[in-house]
């Protein structure tokens, strides 16, 4: 068998171990002989390597092709000849080393990423974020809870207050007028006088209103400057022993709705008015600019209490 055209045979028909079957003897099929084997004229046919190139008429076996297809397809060599246009793969860029060639180990004391330690930093950030979460949700709801209880417990008309140790009931610069109960722009009467011997008043010199315990005594105190209509709360800092005191006020010559109380939140002794200093508050409507607040003892009060000071604040407030 020789190199040449395709027979007449088909591709299926064409199986290169025919030879070893007794049907495959019958039908003609060789041994290998001479470059080939197979079935007479089988579409199977050796050629050397780069001997074909399309276009091109095959020449003898281990010849060189006569001429080429379109002027430009290079000259391929006779096979087993060295091809002027090869090169070995190890002289091109990124080609396979030389043979006995040995890649340099990498250089001594180069590591990796240090992926270990990345994930420990990762760790380490996630925990700081969770934690902080944590203590913010902490103290938000501490906050919401004072802030309920502040509101829940805050009076509808008026309400003495529990005494703070902070001196809470003072108040700070901006605020609304405030004055000593036995300062000359408050005006005592029916039996109502400034005295000193208890110790504790805040008003200057130590200085408060007693004999309020007397039908008809009051202290009237006049304020101008209101800024707008509205809601405001007085404060009073009082002191008182024993039983629980109650005491009626005016605004602008109108009794208020309801008594402002001066409980005995410092569980002071009956007359150790020393001990009994704290204050009280009401809720009343004031007029734009100039108000006249009154507190008098009138009958079915309880009135034995001692006066030390009275502010005003803007809106229904507590302290």
């Amino acid at each position: 068998m020789t190199p040449g055209d395709n027979g007449a045979s088909t591709p299926e028909d064409d199986d290169p171990f025919g030879y070893l079957y007794a049907d495959g003897q019958a039908r003609g099929a060789q041994p290998p002989s001479g470059g080939g084997y197979g079935y007479p004229n089988s579409v199977s046919r050796v050629r050397a390597v780069g001997e074909r190139r399309y276009g091109q008429q095959p020449g003898p076996y281990g010849q060189q092709p006569q001429g080429t297809y379109g002027q430009g397809v290079p000259q391929q060599g006779a096979y087993g000849q060295p091809n002027a246009h090869y090169q070995a793969p190890e002289t091109l860029p990124g080609g396979a080393p030389p043979a006995g060639h040995r890649t340099a180990p990498p250089a001594p004391g180069r590591r990796g990423p240090n992926t270990k330690g990345l994930l420990i930093g990762a760790i380490a950030v996630v925990a700081a974020v969770v934690i902080g979460i944590g203590v913010a949700m902490i103290n938000g709801n501490t906050d919401d809870d004072e802030s309920g209880n502040q509101a829940t417990a805050a009076p509808t008309q008026s309400q003495s207050q529990s005494p703070s140790p902070t001196g809470s009931s003072s108040p700070t610069a901006g605020e609304l007028p405030k004055t000593d109960a036995a300062s000359g722009s408050v005006q005592l009467s029916g039996g109502a006088a400034a005295a000193s011997d208890v110790q504790g008043a805040q008003a200057a010199g130590g200085t408060y209103v007693g004999g309020l315990n007397t039908a008809g005594a009051s202290v009237t105190w006049t304020v101008d400057n209101i800024p707008e209509a509205g809601a405001y709360t007085i404060f009073t800092r009082y002191s008182v022993t024993g039983e629980d005191q109650s005491m009626t006020v005016s605004v602008n010559g109108k009794e208020f709705g309801s008594k402002i109380g001066f409980r005995n939140w410092r569980s002071a002794p009956d007359g150790d008015f020393a001990k009994g200093w704290t204050h009280s508050y009401v809720w009343p409507t004031l007029d734009k600019g100039r108000n006249t607040i009154s507190i008098s003892c009138q009958p079915g009060d309880k009135c034995n209490v001692l006066l030390d000071q009275m502010w005003i604040k803007k809106g229904r407030v507590t302290s």
